[in-house]
């Protein structure tokens, strides 16, 4: 109504210390923010105030006459305590726990034979930098890969070996073997079956009871038979026929040793003067 005092003022404006930005605030407002340069500043009596500004400054360091306290000295150090030597294994206990002797390997690429530890599983040739794997190998299933290795490899009851290469060194077969192998140690055979591929080893023996037809030429330096063998045999050794073996096929030896009760049908030929021997 005309004559009467206004309503009290409910908003204000404020200039920003920083950049003179006015803007309206609530009357009632304690601090804000420019809304120009993002500058906070607090309000007192309804004027802003500038915040004060927090300035770092070096502290000047002490008087050249003040002497800094010396620092506490070392802790002496600590004698080392010397390690208890092992006590000497039990005579029996070295017995049991012989270590094992190092591993004669051949190199695939030069043919060069050095040593290397029982546990390794792989090395390189001294001579032409080759790696060789000495990785064994347990087989009782389908198998066609390719397998290069100077460790040993089984073929258990129930495994196919059908892979177009097989190398290593010592060579027992259960199952049945369908390719080619290239052994540096001695080739074992206990079971029944036909070997397709030719086998190049130090040794073969065929194990009592074993049955087996090889369908390729077998080279050797030794070979002994103790089942029922057909194939042909090249040996730059002896070829020996133990007691109730049957061998049926070509034999090429230096000296062939037949046992009493043994059975060969085919021919014989020696490499060196001298019949074969009977015993």
């Amino acid at each position: 109504m005309p004559g009467e005092s206004s309503a009290p003022r409910q908003r204000i404006s404020l200039a920003c210390p920083e950049c003179g930005h006015v803007q309206v605030e609530p009357a009632m407002v304690m601090s804000t923010v420019c809304r120009n340069c993002r500058n906070n500043y607090k309000i007192e009596d309804g004027k802003a105030v500038a915040r004060p500004k927090q300035i770092a400054r070096y502290g000047s360091g002490p008087p050249e006459a003040a002497a800094l306290p010396e620092p506490p000295p070392a802790p002496a150090p600590l004698a080392r305590r010397s390690k208890p030597k092992p006590k000497p294994l039990h005579p029996l206990l070295r017995l049991i726990f012989r270590p094992k002797p190092p591993r004669s390997v051949v190199c695939f690429d030069c043919g060069h034979t050095f040593a290397a530890a029982a546990e390794a599983q792989s090395s390189q040739c001294p001579e032409c930098s080759c790696y060789i794997s000495l990785e064994d190998f347990q087989i009782d299933g389908p198998w066609n890969r390719e397998i290069h290795t100077r460790g040993n490899v089984t073929i258990l009851k129930g495994g196919n070996v059908t892979s177009s290469s097989l190398r290593a060194h010592n060579l027992t077969v259960i199952g049945e073997l369908r390719c080619a192998a290239d052994c540096s140690g001695e080739v074992t055979v206990l079971g029944h079956g036909r070997v397709t591929g030719a086998i190049t080893c130090r040794s073969l023996r065929v194990e009592k009871r074993a049955r087996v037809e090889f369908l390729q030429p077998v080279t050797a330096a030794h070979v002994v038979i103790d089942g029922h063998v057909r194939g042909q045999f090249h040996c730059s050794g002896t070829v020996t026929l133990k007691k109730r073996s049957h061998l049926h096929g070509y034999v090429r030896a230096a000296a062939v040793v037949i046992k009493s009760g043994a059975k060969h049908h085919g021919v014989f030929e020696t490499t060196s003067p001298g019949p074969p021997s009977a015993t």
